[in-house]
């Protein structure tokens, strides 16, 4: 957690920043009279670019204000007095977070059962005890793997609202993994799954990514959604 609000702070101050001073009046546009000139454009150019899109997934970000970042900012840099000292300033930002992650954490689940607990209802629509749902586009008549087997599938993993996060037919080359070392709600499904069957499943958070999410476009406690067909279960 202290890495990645680290992370967070950092990214955010560059990009902010930035933003800032652009919708200031400043111009946005600088003179480059030397070589140092331009290495320090360039450095910025590069850490801009690469926390770009990673601050878009920050959690929180629109709440705080960017004014006061900056100057804070600013005064750290320069060495002059700040009104929080760094040795409280990591927790101050962890403790945001925390709290923003929640939130999140809580919303997403919410909306996840919400989602879940009307798709029950749908034809064709099983739910397990577990919580595990799933839907068969495709019958197969193979033989089922058990969870110590290897398995080669063609899949596409989406949210709930449809955003696509994976899928093995856009890169045209099925995965091939261990039925146990996949998330829970995969490990259940492929040991119900006969050789040959394309299923939709429909998979809580708790045998998803739960609270820890999964880069950028799984969120905390988000529910998924899987299109899986299982070509064959590989031989030892």
């Amino acid at each position: 957690m202290k890495l990645r609000t680290l992370f967070y702070a950092t990214a955010l101050v560059l990009t902010v920043g930035v933003a800032g001073c652009q919708n200031s009046g400043t111009k946005s546009e600088v003179k480059l009279s030397s070589s140092n000139d331009s290495v320090s454009y360039a450095l910025g150019v590069l850490i801009g670019e690469n926390n770009k899109q990673q601050m878009k997934s920050a959690p929180g970000v629109d709440q705080l204000d960017k004014k006061i970042l900056i100057a804070a900012f600013e005064k750290a840099f320069l060495g002059d007095s700040v009104q929080i000292k760094p040795e409280k300033a990591n927790a101050t930002i962890q403790a945001f977070f925390a709290k923003v992650s929640k939130a999140e954490g809580d919303k997403n689940l919410k909306e996840g059962e919400d989602f879940l607990a009307s798709n029950k209802s749908k034809s064709g629509v099983v739910t397990l005890p577990s919580g595990l749902q799933y839907e068969i586009i495709k019958a197969g008549t193979g033989p089922k793997p058990k969870a110590e087997d290897e398995v080669k599938c063609h899949y596409k993993g989406t949210t709930i609202d449809g955003k696509v996060f994976d899928s093995s037919i856009e890169r045209g080359e099925p995965a091939t993994f261990p039925v146990n070392r996949v998330i829970p709600g995969w490990t259940e499904a492929l040991q119900l799954m006969p050789v040959g069957s394309k299923w939709k499943l429909f998979i809580p958070a708790s045998l998803a990514y739960g609270e820890r999410g999964a880069g950028q476009d799984i969120k905390p406690n988000s529910t998924l959604i899987f299109e899986v067909e299982l070509l064959e279960i590989v031989k030892k």
